[in-house]
């Protein structure tokens, strides 16, 4: 993606990229196809009733943002799977094969996007006669133990007028982080973590893996706004739970229009194929906390398949908010006056001055100004703070877009100064300083090690011993089973046989 041309429009010329990435090696450009507009049926962390049930296409949040160690690029981050138990075995959590997960920019504010980013997802299983994800200690991505892997193609496209101009595959059977079962199976997860860091050409990369869920807030409030009682709210929900993310970085100069128009906006949105083997439109993302609490249940569904320029349908959604009416109710703090076109600029056109594209088309998408650096020290509110690096303009991992929300959804960009939030004001897990930032997952096997297991090399050495019930004394099979005979004779061949098929395990290729 090396930008070496620039078009009319000031974009690095799409002809580029394709020669750029056939240097690279190993890429193919495909033919010239149309791209209509695809009918749907049916994100957040399960905000409509059809995408709930199936979470493989939930896409739970949203994030751009310029890259803080490489601040000529631009860093976008889409999550799916809400609710990921760590420990939630033997089938842990995979990207759909069926599904396309897109993520979709509008270069020039016109509410049709210019380019697309598509990811499609394969999955290999080394031995089906196993219910085991892996069949000993993962020390590599194509370590022979680690038993269901996935991989990933990359298209990137270029849309003039919603019709695909150009299709280029910029990554072809890149690896994907697996989930993080626990310290015995994957002693070291960041070493797979970075081997899943995929380069493309011109400085860009992709990644695709299991992450910590970088959402942070009290989810509490949906019990009636806490119950009415503020001095509940200060857990956060979503601790200890991990998502399924992809990351992209690219060059500002490839996604901006030009250097005098650099405000992008971004969403993204997953198709599912349906029975008649076409791709449907299931799910939509770009502000956060938008179809949860902004649209009422008749209208959520009809959103995750809609489009950002048909969003007029949704306006009165935005205009007349229910929310602060509910505030108002429960906690006596009156609401704005109606209409709200404040809460217009925030989510369907972007901040004048700051993020608001010219001639702008309003529409609901995560808007940044890819111009503004880096804050050298971010504040959670962002722009409320004078933190103009950070959300609404496009939404950092650090920005508490709860508490942010909440403020302007009670006025304060009209005067109401106050102080609303849900008392979480970071995630509970430090993110990483470079790409893909965000935090590894919480693994699997959290609870206390067993006794004479210490971790490290015991963990994976010591598997016996892991079985080992406290008390009992020793790690052959026959002084094993002898302490265990306390617990009866089935439990003695249980635990006996649980011990020797583990050993063969350890000992046994696949």
């Amino acid at each position: 993606m090396t930008p070496i041309s620039r078009t009319g429009a000031g974009r690095t010329s799409i002809a580029t990229v394709i020669c750029g990435a056939l240097a690279t090696g190993g890429l193919t450009a495909a033919g010239v196809t149309a791209l209509q507009p695809e009918a749907a049926s049916a994100s957040s962390h399960r905000e409509a009733p059809l995408i709930s049930g199936t979470p493989q296409y939930d896409n739970t949040d949203v994030y751009a943002f310029v890259s803080p160690d490489k601040p000529d690029t631009t860093t976008i981050v889409a999550n799916w799977i809400p609710f990921e138990e760590p420990a939630g075995g033997p089938n842990f959590f995979t990207f759909a094969e069926d599904a396309q997960y897109d993520l979709r920019i509008d270069s020039n504010g016109d509410a049709k996007e210019d380019l697309l980013f598509r990811y499609t997802f394969k999955t290999h299983v080394k031995n089906d006669k196993t219910f085991l994800y892996n069949t000993g200690p993962v020390e590599s991505l194509d370590d022979p133990d680690l038993n269901i892997t996935q991989t990933y193609d990359l298209e990137l496209i270029k849309l003039r007028n919603l019709k695909a101009v150009s299709k280029t595959k910029v990554a072809d059977d890149a690896p994907v982080a697996p989930s993080n079962v626990g310290k015995a199976s994957m002693p070291d997860y960041n070493t797979l973590r970075k081997q899943a860091v995929h380069k493309l050409a011109g400085g860009a990369q992709t990644f695709a893996g299991q992450a910590d869920d970088p959402f942070f807030l009290d989810l509490r409030v949906f019990d009636l706004l806490y119950g009415g009682n503020l001095s509940e709210v200060g857990n956060d929900t979503l601790k200890g739970y991990n998502v399924n993310s992809i990351a992209l970085q690219v060059p500002n100069s490839f996604i901006a229009e030009s250097h005098d128009q650099p405000v992008v906006g971004i969403w993204s949105t997953t198709q599912r194929k349906n029975a008649k083997g076409y791709f449907a439109q299931v799910s939509r993302l770009g502000n956060p906390l938008v179809n949860e609490v902004v649209n009422p249940l008749k209208d959520k569904d009809k959103f995750n398949a809609s489009t950002p320029r048909d969003d007029g349908a949704f306006l009165q959604n935005v205009t007349n908010p229910e929310l602060p009416k509910l505030i108002e109710a429960i906690y006596k703090i009156p609401a704005p006056d109606e209409p709200r076109n404040d809460l217009v600029d925030v989510y369907l056109k972007g901040v004048k001055d700051l993020n608001q594209p010219p001639h702008v088309t309003p529409s609901e998408q995560l808007r940044l100004n890819t111009s503004i650096k880096p804050a050298a020290k971010p504040k959670r509110l962002g722009v409320l703070d004078g933190d103009n690096a950070g959300f609404p303009n496009g939404r950092r991992l650090t920005d508490d877009v709860i508490d942010a929300s909440l403020q302007v959804v009670e006025g304060e960009l009209l005067g109401a100064k106050n102080d609303l939030g849900d008392a979480v004001d970071e995630n509970d897990k430090k993110f990483e300083k470079s790409f893909p930032y965000v935090a590894l997952p919480t693994e699997g096997s959290r609870g206390p090690l067993a006794k004479g297991v210490d971790g490290g090399n015991d963990v994976r050495s010591q598997l016996g011993d892991a079985l080992q019930p406290a008390g009992a004394q020793g790690s052959d099979d026959m002084p094993l089973i002898a302490a265990s005979a306390g617990a009866g004779a089935g439990g003695i061949v249980l635990i006996g046989a649980a011990l020797m098929w583990w050993r063969r395990m350890r000992n046994r290729a696949y």
